[in-house]
């Protein structure tokens, strides 16, 4: 080999790694890049767009973990309330999301009348605004952002209108450094006056957002009642509230079933997202996970040991068109000596008391029946604020096969609930409860 072919041979090898390197920074670069997302408004009908391509949210609310579920199921974006939750950066939250190729709300927190903060201390609200700033200048850029949530049901229980002022001057401070994304706020129901605020005093925000329960289907309605003429989502929705539900005797609201919920979700999806094409531009379910919250089976569409509920086969189908290959189990009926949750079962302490918990399963798995005994929650919040969930008791059973529970009532007086689970075997389940008092 001579001089010339070594050095045309050195010379090729330059040449390619010169090539290939710009090729994969640019790969590197573009795969870094913020998406674009816009609002457009066609004839009256309100769009999300992300890079040019329509974008209907099929989300759900997570606070940290499930996140590659949500894609499993068919969803394609997920919101938070924070950009810290404590378990995850708001980087590493957004990274996951741009794993599963999920798009994020990223929720800003911001202070709440009801916990104290004065909306007057202009010091304090400087503050705030400065901190929220360093937050969105750390994350504007991702690409798996697609709006920024300023605040959580900032008006739930709030007296003073200058939040909204300081909320307009949060998302006019994001459009000036982060062009690429859209503002909202999120409101704990909806009423004229809230309207009425959000027009006058936020008139930066692009979009509004609601969370409803029990009434969510009054939600397009209301919208056109209370004269809101822009694009909104629903960023909480789900199981019917436990302040809209019956209560017993003794004043414990009634949770409902695992099958009624899903019952309901559905309906609730069909009747109040889905049905209003025009200004609805998507929603989060609400919980995309489990927490304690007046029990805790009654807004996670997951429970505690990670079995997936009904509520999330429904998700499955309004997000995909189909139902999940195998499906949770459905209740038919669940008794204390033949009484529903709605009978107020009131016992005397040691008590013999049955517990019959009947369900049918689509695929007829084996069952597996579990139960748990929790006194009713003393720690009682408001606005989803974190709640201490009770300390099983130990449950003296006489008896336990096939769905059917035979147990003494406990001895000491007071108000409890029996908690019944139906597992498949597939990681699926059907849960209830049932409130009962000791005498």
């Amino acid at each position: 080999m001579n001089k010339i072919t070594i050095f045309l041979i050195f010379l090729i090898h330059l040449v390619s790694c010169n090539t290939n390197q710009p090729k994969n920074e640019s790969k590197a670069e573009e795969s870094l890049q913020p998406a674009k997302v816009e609002l457009k408004n066609d004839n009256g009908k309100f769009q999300i767009y992300v890079n040019n391509e329509p974008f209907y949210i099929k989300g759900a609310g997570l606070e940290f973990g499930r996140i590659a579920s949500v894609a499993e199921h068919q969803g394609n974006s997920f919101r938070t309330w924070r950009t810290d939750n404590g378990k995850q950066t708001g980087k590493e939250v957004l990274d996951e999301a741009l794993k599963n190729n999920l798009m994020v709300t990223m929720g800003i927190e911001v202070a709440r009348e009801r916990h104290g903060f004065d909306y007057n201390d202009e010091a304090a609200v400087k503050e705030q605004f400065e901190r929220i700033k360093k937050e969105v200048t750390e994350l504007k850029d991702h690409p798996a952002l697609l709006i920024w949530a300023i605040g959580n049901e900032l008006n739930l229980r709030a007296t003073n209108p200058k939040v909204w002022d300081a909320v307009n001057d949060i998302s006019k401070m994001i459009h000036e450094i982060d062009p690429n994304h859209l503002t909202t706020t999120t409101l704990a129901g909806i009423s004229q006056q809230e309207v009425n605020y959000i027009k006058e005093r936020c008139p930066d925000l692009d979009l509004l957002s609601v969370q409803l329960y029990g009434k969510i289907n009054e939600l397009p309605q209301l919208i056109k009642e209370y004269g809101w003429e822009g694009p909104y989502m629903v960023t909480e929705w789900g199981a019917t509230g436990h302040w809209e539900v019956p209560k017993t005797s003794w004043g414990v609201p009634i949770e409902e079933n695992s099958t009624v919920k899903a019952a309901n979700y559905l309906k609730r999806y069909q009747v109040a997202i889905e049905a209003d094409s025009l200004k609805c531009v998507g929603s989060y379910v609400f919980l995309w996970g489990q927490k304690q919250e007046r029990t805790p089976t009654w807004y996670g569409t997951f429970l505690e040991n990670g079995n997936e509920t009904e509520s999330v086969d429904v998700m499955h189908y309004v997000w995909s068109g189909k139902w999940p290959e195998n499906r949770a189990p459905q209740i038919a009926s669940y008794t204390l000596n033949d009484k529903t949750a709605y009978e107020n079962v009131i016992l005397k302490q040691n008590q013999e008391v049955t517990a019959l918990f009947t369900v049918n399963d689509l695929e007829n798995d084996t069952i597996d029946f579990k139960w748990e005994l929790l006194p009713e929650s003393t720690d009682l919040k408001d606005g989803g604020d974190f709640e201490k969930r009770p300390k099983a008791i130990e449950i003296k059973i006489i008896t336990s096969e096939n769905g059917e529970l035979k147990f003494k009532a406990p001895e000491d007086k007071g108000a409890y609930r029996l908690f019944a689970y139906a597992e498949d075997g597939n990681a699926n389940a059907a849960t209830a409860n049932i409130p009962f008092l000791v005498e």
